[in-house]
């Protein structure tokens, strides 16, 4: 219950002044010992006459009758116009009502957004049973750095310029969360397709054999070259639906994990030192970082292969 900050009774109050007219005291002498009208006094009396204890709680402002509210038939066309994308302004113009009215009505009904009028999308998660049914492969783009920027520094003059961009490419394996990383000078076809052949050899060491391979849509991952490598390591290539990135998901949260607690946790003097830091980073997230996902163990712990501890350097 919201009892307003200035209220003189409350509920527990107000049976206390109930039970004090009971006893045979009067409404006046109730109302000067607790400071408030004696009209409020008899107003709570009668509630409780007529309904009890139940006519002692809060109840809302709002007037039994409004005649002049907003006829229901337009309040139902006000709501079946924007569900057809129609803009207030347009509303109002079409049902000779106030701007504000239709504001009003559609703030009331949730529909001041257009995004309202969607449904959410249904979140859909998926898990592979085995460690390689699924490897996500994906490129985060960042800049390289020159030196400490003007938001450490507070010092706007010495900044750089036109330095280029470094490509991060990922690959999560779907069971374990298992990822390799490298930092590499563009996301092209050979290099991506060569970044794709050391990781499955990456993930190889450490027991896990790639079946399927899920990319988005870049050019990278439509070529002759790139459909060679699949078809030669025996992995059927999946892309994700276009303009929805969630689809490969996994990678799209690993890459959020990796510039939060990798690429933007320090201040780095040169792009080199924060890829050196990489490496330490990785062996962290693989081996020792807790997951909620993984029941707040490391993605090593779903690894079956014998020799898995030995490579724990």
């Amino acid at each position: 219950m919201d009892v307003h900050q200035n209220a003189r009774t409350t509920p527990h109050s107000r049976q206390h002044i109930v039970g004090r007219i009971v006893s045979g005291e009067s409404a006046r002498a109730v109302a000067e010992d607790l400071g408030i009208c004696e009209s409020t006094v008899r107003k709570w009396v009668r509630r409780y006459q007529a309904e009890g204890r139940a006519g002692l709680r809060d109840r809302s402002c709002r007037p039994h009758r409004s005649p002049t509210a907003t006829p229901l038939p337009l309040v139902h066309w006000v709501e079946r116009l924007r569900r057809q994308r129609w803009t207030g302004a347009e509303i109002a113009a079409r049902l000779q009502l106030g701007r504000a009215t239709v504001a009003r009505l559609l703030q009331r009904h949730g529909l001041a957004r257009l995004s309202a009028l969607e449904p959410p999308a249904v979140v859909r998660r998926y898990e592979a049973a085995r460690p390689g049914d699924l490897l996500h492969v994906d490129v985060k783009k960042l800049a390289r750095i020159g030196g400490i920027g003007h938001r450490i520094t507070g010092d706007r003059r010495r900044q750089v310029r036109g330095i280029g961009w470094e490509y991060v490419h990922v690959a999560v394996d779907d069971a374990s969360r298992f990822v390799y990383v490298e930092v590499l000078g563009d996301e092209d076809a050979p290099t991506a397709t060569a970044f794709v052949w050391r990781a499955l050899a990456w993930f190889r060491r450490h027991g896990i054999r790639g079946r399927r391979l899920m990319t988005d849509n870049a050019l990278a991952y439509r070529g002759h070259l790139f459909t060679t490598l699949c078809q030669r390591q025996g992995l059927r290539h999946l892309r994700t639906r276009p303009y929805t990135p969630r689809t490969n998901g996994k990678a799209e949260r690993f890459i959020q994990t990796l510039l939060r607690e990798w690429a933007y946790r320090r201040p780095y003097a040169t792009s080199a030192s924060r890829t050196r830091a990489l490496a330490t980073w990785l062996h962290y997230y693989n081996w020792h970082r807790r997951h909620s996902s993984l029941r707040d163990e490391p993605p090593v712990t779903r690894l079956r292969a014998a020799n898995v501890v030995r490579l724990h350097i």
